[in-house]
């Protein structure tokens, strides 16, 4: 009989320590909001980064194995690397800017 209390208040614990974490988290609404501005806006600024310095690559790639001719090389590369240095630039300012959160 004492065994069968002590199993019981051990499992009751156990639920009671398994289930505070999302009891506190309950009242903190900011967990599922979703991201401020200024994240939003950083990753933004990442996806856009990682977009040309891709297409960057890409480009490079097809005019080394001979897909892509000189003369439009040339013309591809200099706008995607304005590009490139636009978005860099931007995310460093956003980095550098105080956060919303």
């Amino acid at each position: 009989m004492t065994s069968l209390i002590i199993a019981g208040v051990v499992a009751v614990m156990a639920v009671v320590a398994v289930a505070v974490p999302f009891l506190g988290a309950a009242g903190n609404d900011a967990a599922i909001d979703g991201p401020t501005a200024a994240v939003a806006r950083r990753l933004a600024l990442i996806e856009q980064r990682d977009y040309v310095l891709g297409a960057l690559k890409d480009l490079e790639f097809d005019h080394r194995t001979g897909k892509v001719t000189d003369e439009d090389y040339r013309g591809l590369v200099g706008p995607l690397r304005r590009q490139a240095a636009e978005a860099i630039q931007a995310l460093d300012a956003a980095m550098q800017s105080p956060t919303e959160e």
